[in-house]
């Protein structure tokens, strides 16, 4: 789905498979794969394609709002669909042990809420453990990422802002 989604804006707005990886920091091959549905992409990936086709990540989403799935995250768009909206909430699955990724900086804050289990935050070179309960507020201009340590599996919403 997400890989569908991506050629057909890629299309639209004209650009080659190179100006993309360039612009987003990722392979040729890396982006191929993805339109194929030969490879999965991880949300700062999508975060950074994105940014650079100008489209808010919200639209990669199925547009009745089902949840998208890929190996290493589950996340659900909250916007409703509204057009290029101020911030966007995403609700966010780790699966158990999830700890692969590289953290990744974008514009705006961020804001995480843990629903259910415990969330280890990456912001800069610091790790912040947070509980259920328990939210974070950062600028998203510092590196950042989530990892799932536990053997559980835990829930959290992040709402970043453009």
């Amino acid at each position: 789905m997400i890989g569908v989604r991506l050629k057909e804006i890629r299309k639209e707005k004209k650009m080659t498979l190179k100006e993309l990886a360039e612009g987003a920091g990722v392979s040729i091959s890396f982006l191929s794969q993805v339109e194929r549905g030969k490879s999965s992409v991880t949300l700062e990936s999508l975060r950074k394609i994105s940014e650079v086709l100008g489209v808010n990540p919200s639209t990669f989403f199925p547009s009745d709002n089902e949840p998208v799935s890929e190996p290493s995250f589950h996340y659900k768009d909250l916007t409703q669909q509204v057009p290029n909206p101020d911030f966007h909430p995403i609700l966010v699955t780790l699966p158990a042990n999830q700890s692969d990724g590289q953290p990744f900086a974008h514009s705006g804050h961020e804001f995480v809420y843990v629903l259910e289990g415990t969330l280890t935050l990456q912001i800069s070179t610091r790790m912040i453990e947070l509980q259920q309960g328990e939210s974070w507020f950062f600028s998203a201009s510092e590196t950042h990422y989530w990892y799932n340590h536990t053997d559980q599996t835990i829930r959290f919403l992040v709402v970043s802002s453009r």
